[in-house]
């Protein structure tokens, strides 16, 4: 079974977001944490097992975190990636 990609968005209180980075990337599961602009204050990269992993991750553990005030959640379904895609263009040519 593969593991399960979320992309979990999260609303922090404005002087927590640091903080809230910070822990967020402490957990294990958790790959990257990124403070953006626009509707919300952090977007969290987590990989898990299973959905039950990923359902205890984020709501056993990084909603629990203090200053976080709303989340949503978005499972992925497939990755499109460039660097695959880059990889699998470049089989047999070299560059010059």
């Amino acid at each position: 079974m593969g593991m399960v990609t979320a992309i979990v968005l999260l609303n922090v209180e404005r002087d927590r977001i640091n903080e809230v980075a910070e822990a967020l990337v402490e957990l294990d599961q958790v790959s990257e944490v990124y403070s953006v602009a626009g509707q919300y204050d952090l977007v969290v990269l987590a990989r898990a097992g299973s959905n039950e992993d990923l359902a205890s991750l984020v709501t056993d553990r990084m909603l629990q975190l203090e200053g976080i005030h709303r989340s949503e959640t978005l499972i992925a379904f497939k990755v499109y990636s460039r660097h695959d895609l880059e990889r699998m263009f470049s089989v047999g040519f070299e560059k010059a």
